[in-house]
């Protein structure tokens, strides 16, 4: 079998108990070396087989897990995060489903959940904002015209901005002219659940001189949005006069 596991957010404590289990089993891991954490291959024992996927084209890593699994072996496949998020793990499983080879998904912390408990925010507050979007800026890899910052930004939601540290000036600006003010809260996390995690608050106008001033340029989300702030409005579920199907309203 081959279990494509997210390794979490980047703290090797924040793997899933099944995806621990999965990695101490696994006689063959294929990691993405670029992101995860190394530490989280103190999980696997000895004479497993690791590679760094890092280095390695679709092909070569088919190539590697492909045979093992059909040897008998189990295979890991350790992604960032988790491997729903800019994982590109859909490809692998459909080559592998060609191969007739079957796989399993173990599910991660995402660095967008990471990025929340380093800020200590709830990126859903009552009356601020009950949609997030994730995305990323186009650079080599396109995204489709409808997905623009600027269109995504026009709707005053919560924003998590994967893969863009590094055009920050360009963001900043592409965020104001879709709608959001400049003086709307901000905040860069860098690494997040890294023993090296910084976060870094300002405002969608200050993220450039912000970034600039921390040396940010990768390895970092850009989160945006009134979540950051200090209004909201009270939550309906623990509200005494909310009758819910376990408590009865307060008279």
């Amino acid at each position: 079998m081959i279990y494509f596991v997210g390794a979490g957010a980047g703290a090797p404590d924040l793997i899933t108990v099944r995806g621990a289990r999965l990695l101490a089993e696994a006689d063959v891991i294929v990691y993405a070396g670029s992101l995860v954490n190394p530490a989280l291959l103190g999980y696997a024992k000895a004479g497993c087989e690791i590679y760094d996927s890092a280095k390695m084209t679709l092909e070569e890593v088919i190539a590697v897990m492909a045979p093992a699994a059909r040897a008998g072996k189990t295979v890991v496949r350790l992604h960032t995060g988790d491997p729903c998020v800019y994982g590109a793990h859909r490809e692998q499983m459909d080559a592998l489903d060609w191969l007739g080879l079957e796989c399993e998904v173990c599910p991660g912390v995402s660095s967008f959940c990471g990025a929340a408990a380093a800020l200590k925010a709830e990126y859903t507050l009552p009356g601020v904002s009950q949609t997030v979007i994730l995305t990323r800026m186009e650079g080599r890899t396109p995204v489709p015209e409808r997905e623009q910052i600027e269109a995504l930004a026009s709707h005053g939601a919560t924003m998590v901005i994967f893969l863009s540290a590094g055009r920050v000036d360009e963001l900043s600006a592409r965020l104001i002219a879709g709608g959001y003010a400049p003086e709307t809260p901000a905040a860069i996390v860098y690494k997040a659940t890294w023993p090296d995690e910084r976060v870094v608050r300002t405002t969608v106008a200050g993220l450039p001189a912000a970034a600039a001033r921390e040396n940010i340029t990768k390895t970092a989300l850009i989160t945006v949005g009134g979540f950051l702030g200090g209004a909201y409005d009270r939550s309906k579920l623990y509200d005494p006069a909310f009758e819910t199907g376990f408590r009865e309203a307060s008279r």
